[in-house]
């Protein structure tokens, strides 16, 4: 990465700091900018504690979690660095500048590129040291509650703390989670749009089950991977298919807010855990919400987050089901061991997901069965609610500018505008509104 100093250059204010926050500093600094980072959660090292006080007393903090924090919610959430979004830029030069700051050159090579969540917490404070060192700031603890507008014209942000950044230019990259900005938009007459997304379950499995089905052997060679599966199924013209597959990893427990219960998946880098999981979602598209509010999805989600987290007791707990059971439609009288470690609930999906969701799952579970032996094995647990795959918003910008169609100098950004879905393209999405905050300067 080519280092500047750029402490007196003139400045772009970045709102989140995931991939495309620092993404978008990065390449500010590489045009010669200065990149202020305002991040409302806390330092990969402090970040850490609260995500075991999520897991081992359940108590959720809002501003920093496994979406809120420094990195955002790709520092523990895989390394997964896979994407088709080959028309949003160079992804080799996204590889490189992780290279840069300390991944495994074998990312530079391998068809589907993997970090591991072990190791990209290092990555992440690197490229912050990066910002910093070049003459950039970031300031953690500083959650946007208001934005400074003359008109059509955004000036700055106002921060819960009691502090004001101002700006000509401001990227908006919040990532997908950060519904009080969304709610907040909406509420300042900011244009945003409900967009579809996916919900449904994670699945998992022990990993030798997978390796057997795909690697047709009883025992996987040393020599060989933990084994990961892509799937989808077409059911009444909707489709379900695997979302994040984790070979060797861990269901983690990823609310934003007290209240609800989110899951998700993540792998270390040797991907040696003994189980593997899989998001399973069903699409969810405009038509599917109750109202055309542009905050439906946000509060489609919500509703069906809190309703798994009152009915596993109202703790991180979450609702499981053997997955041989839910397609039986019965109660499962006993759970085996799952890597979730706030633990689970013995509930039917069909009590805490929608009628339309569990009957995509059921005729998916059931194709998926024909197409890879064993996968449906009692051994097999499904957990609720898997809902945050993508943002559920869309803010609008405009092609040219990549400004916000009503607020010059706001600049949406990455997966929470709608833009991304992933570490990667958010990462080439930061770039590329860096670029154009340079054009437009």
């Amino acid at each position: 990465f080519p280092k500047q100093d750029v402490s007196n250059a003139p400045e772009v204010l970045i709102i989140g700091m995931g991939p495309a926050g620092m993404f978008a500093a990065l390449e500010l600094i590489r045009q010669g900018l200065r990149p202020i980072i305002l991040e409302r959660g806390k330092p990969v090292r402090e970040r850490r504690r609260d995500l075991a006080r999520l897991t081992r007393e359940h108590v959720v903090d809002p501003d920093s979690n496994y979406c809120f924090g420094e990195g955002g919610a790709g520092t523990y959430s895989d390394g997964k660095l896979y994407t088709r979004s080959h028309k949003r830029g160079r992804i080799q030069d996204i590889l490189e500048w992780f290279v840069a700051h300390g991944a495994d050159r074998d990312i530079l090579i391998d068809t589907h590129p993997h970090i591991g969540t072990n190791k990209l917490p290092e990555l992440i404070t690197r490229m912050r040291e990066t910002i910093e060192e070049c003459g950039g700031a970031v300031h953690f603890g500083e959650r946007v509650s208001e934005f400074i507008r003359e008109g059509s014209v955004l000036k700055g942000v106002k921060t819960a703390s009691g502090n004001s950044f101002t700006a000509t230019h401001t990227i908006l990259a919040t990532g997908h989670s950060a519904r009080d900005i969304f709610e907040l938009l909406h509420h300042n007459g900011i244009a945003i749009e409900a967009k579809p997304f996916a919900l449904g379950v994670r699945v998992e499995h022990p990993q030798e089950v997978i390796d057997k089905v795909q690697y047709h052997c009883d025992v996987r060679s040393p020599y060989l991977p933990p084994a990961s599966y892509s799937l989808v199924n077409q059911h009444n013209g909707k489709g379900t298919f695997s979302f994040c597959m984790c070979p060797g990893g861990i269901i983690a427990p990823c609310a934003t807010a007290p209240g609800e219960v989110v899951t998700n998946g993540w792998s270390p880098s040797k991907r040696d855990n003994p189980y593997a999981n899989s998001g399973i979602v069903t699409e969810i598209r405009l038509e599917d919400l109750p109202s055309d509010d542009p905050l439906a999805g946000v509060h489609f989600q919500r509703a069906v987050e809190q309703k798994c987290w009152e009915m596993a007791g109202k703790t991180q707990q979450v609702p499981a089901q053997r997955l041989t059971d839910f397609l039986s439609g019965k109660v499962s009288s006993t759970l085996p061991k799952t890597s979730y470690l706030p633990g689970i609930t013995s509930l039917s999906m069909e009590t805490v997901l929608p009628g339309s969701v569990t009957e995509h799952l059921k005729s998916a579970f059931k194709a998926f069965g024909k197409k890879m032996r064993v996968y449906l094995t009692e051994e097999a647990v499904v957990h609720a609610v898997e809902s945050r795959t993508s943002s559920p918003i869309r803010i609008p910008r405009d092609r040219e500018t990549l400004q916000h169609t009503q607020v010059s100098g706001l600049y949406p950004c990455g997966e929470g505008a709608g833009y991304a879905g992933g570490i990667v393209s958010a990462a080439m999405d930061g770039r590329r509104v860096a670029l154009a905050v340079k054009a437009n300067l």
